[in-house]
């Protein structure tokens, strides 16, 4: 089985109301098995023009487990927390 990442760039617009999706994203992460590699560590850019702020990288056992994250109940309180309080941009990326 293939081992799956979801990645993310955030750019927090209301770092109050951001820590509410924190919380709440840490229980859908929990109850979905992911795994965080980077949850909002300093970042710094090595070549091109991409200038992310707070990155975010899950890794998940496979592509359908991250699937079932994303739409999962618990996720969905977390991103109804979130409207207001962040742009979010996030991809899912298959692993080896």
């Amino acid at each position: 089985m293939t081992s799956a990442y979801i990645i993310a760039n955030v750019e927090v617009t209301n770092p109050e109301q951001y820590e509410e999706y924190k919380r709440l994203s840490t229980i859908a992460m929990k109850a979905h098995g992911a795994e965080p590699c980077v949850r909002g560590g300093k970042v710094e850019v090595l070549e091109g023009d991409w200038s992310p702020s707070r990155m975010v990288v899950l890794k998940f056992p496979s592509v359908e487990a991250a699937k079932a994250f994303n739409s999962s109940v618990e996720y969905s309180a977390a991103r109804r927390s979130r409207q207001g309080a962040a742009v979010m941009r996030m991809i899912l990326v298959e692993g080896v």
